[in-house]
């Protein structure tokens, strides 16, 4: 269900809007994000593409799965209770990042390491008093969670704005 850009598209706008939209504003807003410009700037030819796309495709598959409600005869969509359940898989990791698995390795290695040359004696670290080391290092792990919360927010579905960089896949 979610390899699909246009369907991540429609999760991305539903989760700002409250989960409740209109098929025309929905077309819009996904049409401008696919070709980079203002709703106000999207022709008539890109909204046809992307209607046509979501009516008979996107809008109906995931209808079936149960994750929207979508009412072809009144034009509405509306994210269902089940859509909570796809929130492990929500989160967008674009496909240059480093994982932040492999980051909390590196530090966890850099840190060990700079607290073994303490330990042992190794110049220049241990002219470094034991309550500096241990603050640089409580420093270093709670700046990189905190900058590790300010990405995954941007990087989430529904987040303001336009939808997160994505890793691949399927794109229409």
């Amino acid at each position: 269900m979610l390899s699909c850009r246009r369907r991540r598209y429609v999760l991305h706008y539903l989760k700002q809007t409250d989960g409740v939209a209109d098929l025309r504003e929905l077309v819009a807003q996904i049409a401008a994000w696919e070709n980079g410009v203002p709703t106000t700037e999207v022709t008539y030819e890109q909204r046809t593409r992307v209607y046509t796309a979501l009516r008979q495709s996107h809008l109906p598959k995931l209808d079936d799965s149960d994750i929207i409600s979508f009412d072809a005869d009144r034009g509405t969509v509306v994210l269902t209770d089940a859509a909570s359940e796809l929130e492990v898989y929500l989160d967008v990791v674009p496909h240059d990042d480093i994982p932040w698995s492999k980051y909390y390795l590196g530090l966890g290695v850099l840190c060990t390491g700079f607290v073994v040359g303490m330990w042992v004696g190794l110049l220049p670290f241990s002219l470094i008093p034991p309550l500096a080391g241990t603050t640089l290092v409580t420093v270093l792990f709670t700046a990189s969670a905190l900058v590790h919360v300010r990405h995954d927010s941007r990087m989430q579905l529904g987040a303001n704005g336009m939808p997160p960089n994505e890793t691949g896949g399927e794109d229409a």
